[in-house]
């Protein structure tokens, strides 16, 4: 977990980013991953969640996901009952339809990492691998930092 300055990381992201193409002579990939990024670990703690969104060329699902540095991921659901916020694996994953942007969000569908080895701070990037029902599995870095209020 590397501590890059703000600027610097933001830079990298955008070489990183290049044509679009991912390398492969133009073809796009199966499906789209951005702005990808964790929330810092408060006090210390070894778990965070974290957000990012999804466009698939074809109808595709996510199943899970990993990390490195983590003991193990879940993808979860928040949502209220009985006028609590309560979070839940989603055990069947989550459905990618055709085209539609798929956001995971404070509040909503997000990827729960848990038994870090050391704690997160703004800055600092993690490494995730998205697994798919179809597609290759997709590399995003994931940039640790406060989501913005909304």
């Amino acid at each position: 977990m590397a501590r890059i300055p703000f600027a610097l990381g933001a830079l990298l992201l955008l070489a990183a980013c290049g044509s679009g193409d991912g390398g492969k002579g133009g073809a796009a990939e199966p499906v789209a991953v951005g702005d990808a990024f964790c929330r810092p670990t408060p006090n210390g703690r070894l778990m965070t969640g974290c957000y990012l969104t999804m466009t698939a060329r074809a109808d595709d699902r996510l199943l899970g996901a990993s990390a490195t540095g983590a003991g193990r991921v879940e993808l979860h659901e928040s949502r209220m009952e009985s006028g609590m916020m309560m979070m839940h694996p989603m055990a069947n994953g989550l459905p990618l339809p055709e085209g539609r942007l798929i956001e995971l969000k404070p509040g909503g569908s997000h990827i729960m990492v848990m038994g870090l080895t050391e704690p997160l701070e703004d800055g600092d990037s993690l490494e995730l691998t998205l697994d798919f029902e179809r597609a290759p599995d997709a590399r995003v870095t994931a940039w640790v930092r406060q989501p913005e209020a909304e």
